[in-house]
């Protein structure tokens, strides 16, 4: 998949992955067996006004998954929503989700935030290749791949990752010890685990994309990483209203949610302009002092140092980039790893299944990162499984530059069309036995559990596909697997209710209320 992202046609991809043939779900014919026209296909409500209004009062944007879920149950496989000025038709099943991908063209095209383009267009800043459509996209994301995407660089940058991942459990065992319960050396500490994830998130992509630790395990943690932290989570929660109104004339009439919106925005684009600064001169006084240097010794620079290097982009380009990697890289990690321990302390056999071939696999690799992960395929398995059943982004929007049929309907050409993706992880149609947690169905050699075409094609889809695919992917996997794995090595974790965890829609999938977790040192 490293190079499908750079060079293979989308297209080819597509044919290799999803077969039509055996698909699932009922397609519906018309009278005479012809294709059903765009206006035929079920819908929410004909006035996107009316419709946003319904949304606001029933708190709707804050259950869009669950909302979702209810529309697939009670018209079937597509639907047409018209909310505010946002018009999208719906999907779920892979073989629908196929078509769509087959018809991306060159330059896929996702929905464009227009809050955050709107801050970049006031603030006379430069986009990063999240924001940009067509050639202009392509060429800057060709460039970034070759840093964050290929096997060259992601083999330069775990250990990086693991160093911080196995910091991070010598503190919480030390926490443990300090704090928790029981005869020393066997102790338990029931915490809510995620205020020290949002900071493992932040001090890991930060060493992966200036290539130096931030500090945020000291015992006095900087003030200013905080309010990135909490900056983030504002924009976060701010963005999905703002995506059904004109964000300009939310700006015109100095609307609240606006401003908390931008002001939002402002910090982290501080935040990280900062670091970035720090990062140059770090370069240039390495490069001034030649060969004596660490870089002599071939030292990786981080994500920020190798751009810098190259100097293929401008750095305009760079600190867009770099800025929107750091934004997009905190609550999409932390927020799946809460679901994660949750659901190993509440699937004790699974936590063992996969501790057990870990503990096998970090012995085997002599502590090598690369080679303990490749040994312990049900890591990997684990982080799929997480993302099916809680969705980091609820869904993935593609507009077809070309004419298609889905469930036949007839959709024109530069449509949106949303695949949905806690709807599909959650489908019986789609899964074995859907609500159960198991890592094991995503391994290569089962293929029960995959209900319809291809071995898991089009089934896991959390992090996008394709081209267009999330820049940060193989940071945010490896990050989360090695984390996992060394907390497996250190602890038994367990949860004092196996209830679900009840879930909410900022722009990303998270719980109401963290879970807290035991953890037990073994």
């Amino acid at each position: 998949s490293d190079i499908e992202s750079m060079y293979i046609p989308v297209t080819v991809c597509v044919r290799a992955q999803g077969t039509r043939g055996s698909s699932t779900g009922v397609r519906k014919r018309g009278v005479d067996g012809q294709v059903r026209s765009f206006e035929e296909i079920p819908h929410t409500g004909r006035s996107g006004w009316v419709n946003l209004v319904k949304f606001w009062r029933e708190d709707r944007f804050r259950q869009l998954h669950k909302h979702m879920e209810r529309t697939f149950n009670a018209v079937g496989p597509i639907y047409r929503e018209h909310v505010g000025t946002h018009s999208s038709v719906n999907i779920m099943l892979p073989s629908d989700i196929a078509e769509l991908f087959r018809s991306e063209g060159l330059h896929p095209r996702r929905m464009t935030l227009q809050p955050w383009a709107t801050h970049r267009e006031t603030r006379q800043l430069s986009k990063g290749v999240f924001l940009k459509n067509g050639e202009e996209w392509r060429s800057d994301r060709l460039l970034l791949n070759k840093e964050v995407m290929m096997s060259a660089p992601v083999k330069r940058f775990l250990p990086l990752l693991d160093e911080v991942a196995m910091d991070f459990c010598q503190m919480l065992r030390a926490r443990v010890e300090r704090e928790g319960r029981g005869e020393e050396g066997k102790r338990s500490l029931t915490m809510d685990p995620s205020p020290d994830l949002f900071r493992f998130a932040l001090e890991a992509s930060c060493h992966v994309i200036y290539g130096e630790r931030i500090g945020l395990f000291s015992s006095s943690p900087s003030m200013e990483s905080q309010k990135f932290i909490w900056a983030v989570e504002r924009m976060l929660a701010t963005t999905p209203p703002l995506l059904y109104l004109p964000p300009r004339l939310m700006l015109r009439i100095g609307a609240p949610l606006w401003t908390q919106h931008a002001s939002a925005w402002d910090h982290i684009c501080s935040h990280a302009e900062a670091r970035i600064q720090k990062g140059c001169q770090r370069l240039s006084s390495s490069q001034a002092q030649g060969s004596e240097a660490g870089a002599a010794v071939g030292q990786y620079t981080g994500v920020l140092g190798q751009l810098m290097e190259k100097r293929q982009l401008s750095l305009d380009l760079i600190k867009a980039n770099i800025t929107e990697l750091m934004a997009g890289g905190v609550d999409t990690t932390a927020v799946p790893l809460q679901f994660a321990l949750f659901e190993l302390g509440r699937n004790p056999e699974v936590q063992e299944r996969v501790r057990q071939q870990v503990r096998t696999s970090w012995t085997q690799a002599g502590r090598d990162p690369q080679k303990a992960l490749q040994g312990a395929p049900l890591l990997k398995g684990l982080i799929k499984e997480i993302l099916r059943l809680y969705p980091v982004g609820t869904t993935v929007q593609r507009y077809p530059i070309k004419d298609i049929v889905l469930q036949n309907y007839h959709i024109p050409a530069g449509t949106m069309v949303q695949a949905c993706l806690y709807p599909l992880g959650r489908s019986a149609e789609v899964f074995e036995d859907p609500l159960r947690f198991d890592p094991g169905r995503w391994g290569s050699s089962r293929e029960e559990g995959q209900r319809g075409e291809g071995p898991g094609g089009f089934r896991s889809l959390a992090f996008g596909f394709g081209a267009r695919q999330c820049v940060g992917r193989r940071i945010a996997e490896n990050e989360m697997q090695l984390l996992l794995m060394h907390i497996l090595l250190s602890f038994h974790l367990s949860v004092s209710s196996s209830e679900d965890i009840k879930t909410t829609c900022t722009l990303i999938l998270q719980p109401e209320t963290p879970p807290r977790i035991t953890f037990r040192k073994l």
